[in-house]
């Protein structure tokens, strides 16, 4: 039997998501937010990848940017950064139960896949509070949950 080439990545990559219970077999999507491989073209949604927070939103005091900046990148379905994407993502409220406002630089132009957001204020106190990312072409994602003081 002939060995097939197989990058690392790609093998750590399935089995860190077959230990989360991702893998249903060939041919499954290769994970819960990375659509079934497709080509590199369009799925049947108009998706050619998914976005992923590479830099998540922390804890931050009402009235002052998120610090570390938040980072988004554009994944192709393979979870490889698509490095040739230019296009705007842009980050809104997911959810806010104490009320606040998202304010700063909230569209900006990815370079080689990441898009960069170093003026995000947030208006108001409260827990919950989540970011989420959309460009179009790539399905949007929700931040993990944070707290502005």
């Amino acid at each position: 039997m002939k060995a097939l080439p197989v990058r690392l990545g790609t093998v750590v990559l399935i089995a860190a998501l077959c230990v989360a219970g991702a893998c249903a077999g060939p041919g499954a999507p290769i994970g819960p937010s990375i659509p079934q491989e497709a080509g590199g073209t369009p799925d049947s949604g108009g998706t050619i990848g998914v976005l992923a927070f590479l830099v998540q939103p922390n804890d931050v005091v009402a009235g002052t940017a998120i610090s570390p900046e938040v980072r988004v990148e554009a994944l192709d379905t393979r979870g490889n950064v698509v490095t040739a994407f230019t296009g705007t993502v842009r980050v809104t409220l997911g959810s806010s139960a104490s009320g606040g406002t998202l304010s700063g630089t909230i569209s900006v132009t990815a370079l080689s896949g990441v898009a960069f957001f170093d003026t995000l204020v947030i208006s108001r106190a409260g827990r919950g509070y989540t970011l989420v990312a959309s460009a179009a072409g790539f399905r949007s994602v929700a931040s993990t949950p944070f707290t502005v003081f």
